[in-house]
């Protein structure tokens, strides 16, 4: 967890009121949470608490990046709360590739990120079709300190740089789609 900040929404969200917000988004996250950018996660179907806690540790400094700490800062809590809800609001449904058995997803993983890279906790990400050098960045990111995460850190301390490429390899091998608000597909 990211010290200061909650995973719990904190206030009662609008998704249509963050649905407008998400034009910010677009250029890079994409209006439905299908990341534009091999250097942005897909957020679509992500928890409310957590992109509600990501977007608020930007806010206040204590996650940084050049864009999104410029972003954010222009952001109400309110604002915030709404997107947040407006992503969420998505589903994101993963499949691995033909060939490919959930026995063989890195075991370092599976707990928190799920085997098809759909998350089973509130507070830890899917990470399910992302780009494999974005997953590369963050996991070196852990590793060197430059975030900070109660579980991610310590783990990330241990892999070698061959784990890291293994395990991105894995996770950006896996298809995602992300599907809209309502969505009755299974």
């Amino acid at each position: 967890m990211l010290a200061g900040v909650t995973t719990q929404p904190t206030m009662a969200a609008d998704p249509a009121a963050g649905r407008l917000v998400a034009n910010m988004c677009m250029t890079c996250h994409g209006t439905d949470g299908y990341a534009r950018l091999p250097n942005a996660p897909h957020i679509g179907g992500e928890p409310q608490s957590y992109l509600e806690a990501q977007l608020m540790a930007f806010k206040t400094g204590s996650r940084q990046h050049e864009m999104m700490s410029v972003v954010t800062a222009g952001l109400s809590a309110q604002q915030i709360a709404d997107v947040s809800a407006w992503y969420a609001a998505h589903t994101a449904v993963a499949a691995l590739p033909e060939g490919s058995h959930a026995a063989d997803a890195p075991d370092l993983c599976v707990s928190c990120h799920g085997a098809d890279g759909i998350s089973t906790l509130l507070d830890a990400p899917h990470l399910a079709g992302e780009d494999r050098l974005y997953i590369d960045a963050q996991l070196k990111a852990f590793k060197r300190g430059k975030r900070s995460h109660d579980i991610m850190t310590e783990i990330a301390a241990s892999l070698s740089d061959e784990d890291i490429r293994e395990f991105a390899n894995w996770y950006a091998s896996i298809s995602l789609e992300i599907r809209p608000p309502g969505s009755k597909e299974d």
